[in-house]
């Protein structure tokens, strides 16, 4: 067959019409208001319009839908195009207002040519026909999506609108109105474009019901091309299967967040890191509220308390009573909840009137094994090993004792500061160190209260500040030291052990070929690091885990969702965050550019986010080298949007004004999950 009309039976056969017609024909069959038109079919391509009977019947077939009396559109229907696991949206040739014989020749081969560009996933040319169909004189027109690419949720019709045919939309020149409906046709939520366009209930019961229809037909939700024509008809006009939808978000998540944390752990942590530190700090915590009893068992087993997202550290800010929530445990533990729980409340008042004393004993304790300690370097292996298992049940011990002071203690305030501070002790004797211009190395050695102006890090040494000044201390020595001040002071003691003690064992393993590299010990796990000094080989994915990056940093508040994404918090997103329409592909960090091309020079600070005026089909070959993407016009459900949630770009549409907001050499975060682009600082080019 050359030529098969869409309402004849073989139209539905993908490898015979190519899987756009194919789609098209299943569609007329459900009962969808589909165009008429017809498929030059893979065998006539193949032929190639040069032969005689291929031209015969393509002329013949354009003349039966009126093509000699008015305008066509000839677009491609690849076999491995709108396919379920990836539609290649854009990636072919499409051509409009095809009005006389000559023009359609040139288009139907220019559809034809297109295929050479587009390989499959195992690099091969792959078949392809040509669909053609009278054009449509649209009042307005659109894409629908039977599901919320976004966020995954399937209760829901997302619908963008243009006053224009729908190809000004998918081709990511225009900026729609964004429409959020129920299956019913009721407006959940609505974007206004800068020339809205209004879906009246009527047309919104009828777009949702061709939605329904469209995914009954299929068995999936449909990613739908639709137009309205000038006599208020409405047409389906292509429909696919929706690719790279994300997984539902969980909304009932507890909100997570860097908060008190974000000091102590300003950067990513390693796998090391994560092991030895977040594991210690979420057992004191939660020895901590349990020996209050202000927080109930179930409540503490359904919280991860502290926890990291790709290796940034996080906490449970609802249970920690930063942020609103059900009952926050600051809320649980305000002097009037806690002397309402008669059961509970003679444990506080125990534990108030015991804590300094414990507090002390701890101190003391700790002091006392870090003193015991010899010289790492006459240590075996295997005992380093174990003293970074021991230390870590001490770190916990730690923690627990500086919660509780924290909970039941009276704590420095801003209008009532300590009198004595390990930060003010420290910049003493920083501005000491400078005066004497000791090394890094030498004044922590002899203040090692030092240690409280860096946070800790397995893969180098402490760098301290570069510049010191007096503070209101220079009289006081760590034994003045507030009992919550003195075991912070102690934790972070601990955890420089465990540094010395990791670089240490990386370099003997190193030595003995068990790594390749001493930093690659940092990439191991406690468990990983104790069969290494036992001799076994090293796990078969470190070269993968050494090569990983972090991803970029949380949001101050956020929800985790199924797919292990992190979604801001709506109720507490930051300031300070430019907006527009959430297209998906996660979130990135990188550095701003304006153009993209072959030519242009790598930044040191990472990946580029590329930030433009439309989602033109021109940038699909460009995004596998995209950190990110922002557009000042176009929808999430253009056809560059479709293709960056594919490839994972994180992807942000409609944000008018960004190339003025973010101009080149800026680093920026960029949430396609909620449509939000964030300056991070200034990077030189």
């Amino acid at each position: 067959m050359l030529v098969v009309v869409l309402r004849h039976p073989h139209a539905s056969m993908a490898d015979v019409t190519g899987a756009k017609a194919a789609n098209i024909a299943r569609c007329t069959r459900a009962g969808l208001a589909t165009l008429p038109g017809f498929a030059l079919t893979t065998e006539a391509t193949a032929r190639g319009l040069a032969d005689p009977e291929v031209h015969e019947q393509l002329r013949a077939a354009w003349l039966d839908i009126g093509g000699d009396r008015r305008p066509v559109v000839v677009r491609s229907s690849s076999t491995i195009e709108d396919a379920g696991a990836s539609s290649m949206a854009g990636r072919f040739t499409s051509v409009l207002d095809v009005t006389s014989w000559d023009e359609m020749v040139a288009a139907t081969q220019r559809v034809i040519d297109s295929a050479d560009a587009v390989r499959d996933d195992h690099g091969e040319r792959r078949p392809i026909a040509v669909l053609v169909q009278p054009q449509l004189d649209t009042e307005l027109g659109g894409v629908m999506f039977g599901v919320d690419p976004v966020t995954g949720q399937t209760d829901r019709v997302v619908v963008e609108a243009v006053a224009a045919r729908p190809d000004a939309l998918v081709s990511g020149m225009a900026t729609a109105d964004h429409y959020v409906l129920s299956h019913r046709g009721r407006v959940l939520a609505h974007a206004t474009a800068a020339e809205p366009v209004a879906l009246d209930r009527r047309l919104r019961r009828q777009l949702v019901r061709m939605a329904a229809l469209a995914e009954a037909a299929f068995g999936a939700p449909q990613d739908v091309e639709w137009a309205v024509d000038r006599s208020g008809l409405l047409w389906l006009l292509q429909s696919r299967p929706v690719t790279a939808v994300a997984a539902r978000v969980d909304v009932h998540a507890v909100v997570l967040g860097a908060g008190p944390v974000a000091e102590t752990f300003p950067a990513p942590l390693t796998t090391l890191e994560q092991d030895l530190w977040i594991g210690a700090l979420r057992e004191g915590i939660v020895r901590a509220v349990r020996a209050t009893g202000a927080v109930s068992a179930a409540a503490l087993a359904a919280s991860p308390v502290v926890t990291t997202v790709d290796g940034w550290a996080a906490v449970d800010l609802e249970l920690l009573g930063l942020t609103s929530g059900h009952t926050s445990l600051r809320r649980r533990l305000s002097p009037g909840a806690i002397l309402r729980r008669l059961s509970t409340a003679w444990r506080i008042g125990r534990l108030r009137v015991a804590l300094p004393g414990l507090a002390a004993t701890v101190v003391a304790t700790v002091d006392r094994d870090l003193e015991a300690i010899g010289r790492l370097d006459e240590l075996p292996t295997t005992e380093l090993v174990d003293l970074l298992h021991r230390s870590r049940g001490e770190l916990a011990t730690v923690h627990s004792y500086e919660v509780l002071c924290g909970m039941l203690l009276h704590t420095a305030t801003s209008q009532h500061p300590a009198p004595v501070s390990a930060t003010g002790l420290a910049l003493d004797a920083l501005a000491t160190a400078r005066r004497e211009r000791a090394s890094d190395e030498d004044a922590i050695v002899t203040a090692p209260v030092l240690l409280s102006l860096v946070p800790p890090s397995t893969s180098r040494a402490p760098i301290l500040p570069t510049e010191g000044s007096t503070g209101t201390n220079s009289h006081a020595t760590i034994d003045d030291l507030p009992a919550r001040d003195a075991l912070r002071l102690r934790a972070r003691w601990v955890q420089e052990l465990q540094c010395h003690i990791a670089r240490r064992l990386g370099a003997r393993l190193a030595q003995d070929a068990a790594i390749d590299e001493p930093g690659d010990v940092v990439h191991l796990d406690l468990a990983e690091l104790a069969q290494l000094a036992r001799g076994c080989p090293a796990p078969p994915d470190l070269p993968e885990r050494v090569h990983h990056r972090p991803g970029p940093p949380l949001p101050t508040s956020f929800r985790m969702g199924s797919s292990g994404r992190a979604i801001a918090a709506e109720d507490t997103a930051p300031t300070g965050r430019s907006h527009g329409l959430p297209a998906g592909g996660g979130r990135g960090i990188g550095i701003v550019v304006h153009e993209l091309g072959a030519d242009t020079a790598p930044f040191a600070g990472g990946g580029r986010v590329l930030v433009t005026q439309h989602l033109t089909p021109q940038l699909a070959a460009l995004l596998p080298q995209l950190a990110g993407l922002v557009s000042e016009t176009g929808s999430a459900l253009s056809h560059v949007a479709i293709l960056a949630r594919e490839l994972g770009v994180p992807t942000v549409a409609g944000l008018a004004g960004a190339r003025g907001r973010f101009t080149p050499g800026m680093q920026v975060v960029v949430d396609g999950t909620a449509g939000t682009v964030e300056i991070v600082e200034e990077v030189a080019a």
